[in-house]
């Protein structure tokens, strides 16, 4: 019989896994550093996935983009898709997810007899499970809560090379967390750096432990930094000349800022890093983050939506779309030179014009002729030009 405190094996269970055990379960290989105490890695996150879930997501015929197609799951994305998600809830937590963990942003389609989805369900990492074909055909297979479920009622979005930005750049977020935490330590402990205690030759070991405890006694810990020391036996102390100027801490920080924007496909400006920017190029980095950052998100989300919220007639017909005409709407003098010359170019009318502004603006008669405003002759509603003079004397 074993003497106590007795061994004792305890049983963990999957449904709830520990972090330890999720690790395993997911893929991760984060270690003891958690990401997401980065301030880049979160302003990215954030960045992205708050992004796509504020546009507005419509249903359009694919032939004819310009009217919405009434459908249960547009009912579902733009109100609750469950009675306690909304929709630009789920659309944001899905893209945090796929930026975050290896197995991607992962949702189930609870739907009725006939196909009609009724509420969408995203659950924790580790709760659906994704395992593929070893067949090299990429073939995936899920299973929620441990049942086995279809593809078809799978909502899933994922990063290339089947791995999440953190991932591919988790030594380089290491790095970043190492470097604050080493920033705090230093400043709590006063901004002070070590120094150098010199003792002089011929002292013994035990005079040495006795002078490194006696050391560590009195001016130990932050509450006694600061505070005058006393050696003896000849001993002296010198202060290191360690700053965090020398250091370069302020540049390294930025150079890992970059790299971590670089592995989020993002710009450092839409991370708050500001060196390199300035007003008049704010219209271009929103142009760069929609059209290089967000729009692979969107395309993912729009297929993910077509291929388990549409039937195989529905998906011939119809697509979602995201309405980006929003992220476009940075420089209102940019905005204004580009419609005045599309309706110019007569590529749209003047009504068209008056609904991109978005300011309730209503149509108005005559404003749905191609015409160019800007030659008198060309204008809506001018008179047509005066027919000429026959040739020779009009007495004859």
């Amino acid at each position: 019989m074993g003497i106590w405190p007795f061994n004792r094996t305890v049983e963990k269970s999957l449904a709830a896994p520990d972090e330890a055990t999720f690790a395993i379960l997911s893929g991760e290989t984060y270690g003891p550093v958690n990401p997401l105490s980065d301030p880049t890695v979160v302003a990215a996150v954030t960045t992205i996935s708050t992004a796509a879930s504020t546009l507005d997501l419509h249903l359009v015929k694919r032939d004819d983009t310009s009217a919405d197609v009434s459908h249960p799951a547009l009912d579902l994305l733009r109100g609750h898709v469950n009675d306690w998600t909304s929709g630009s809830d789920l659309i944001r937590d899905l893209i945090a997810q796929a930026l975050t963990h290896d197995v991607g942003g992962i949702a189930w389609v609870n739907k009725s007899a006939d196909g009609r989805p009724l509420e969408i369900l995203r659950y924790n990492a580790g709760r659906i499970a994704c395992t593929y074909a070893g067949d090299g055909s990429g073939r995936p297979s899920y299973t929620v809560n441990g049942r086995s479920v279809p593809a078809s009622d799978i909502i899933h979005i994922r990063g290339p090379f089947s791995r999440c930005p953190i991932s591919l750049c988790y030594p380089t977020v290491s790095a970043s967390i190492a470097m604050t935490r080493y920033i705090e330590s230093l400043f709590r402990r006063m901004a002070r750096p070590g120094g150098l205690v010199e003792v002089p030759s011929g002292a013994g070991e035990k005079a040495i432990q006795n002078m490194i405890a006696g050391w560590e006694a009195a001016y130990g810990g932050a509450d006694s930094a600061g505070g005058t020391a006393f050696l003896f036996d000849g001993a002296t102390f010198k202060q290191m000349a360690l700053t965090t100027t020398d250091a370069q801490f302020v540049e390294n920080k930025r150079a890992l800022l970059e790299d971590i924007a670089r592995a989020f496909n993002i710009s450092s400006v839409m991370l708050g890093d500001l060196v390199k920017s300035s007003y008049s190029s704010a219209w271009q980095k929103y142009r760069e983050f929609l059209s290089i950052t967000l729009m692979p998100w969107l395309k993912a989300l729009e297929d993910a939506f077509n291929r388990a919220l549409l039937n195989d007639d529905e998906r011939a017909k119809y697509t979602f779309k995201f309405d980006v005409d929003d992220l476009t709407r940075v420089d209102l003098e940019k905005r204004a030179t580009a419609i005045s010359s599309l309706v110019s170019s007569r590529v749209i009318n003047p009504n068209e014009a008056r609904t991109w502004l978005d300011a309730g603006l209503a149509p108005y008669d005559g404003g749905n002729e191609f015409a160019n405003p800007n030659t008198g002759a060309s204008q809506p509603g001018a008179p047509p030009p005066p027919k000429p003079e026959p040739d020779g004397d009009s007495n004859e």
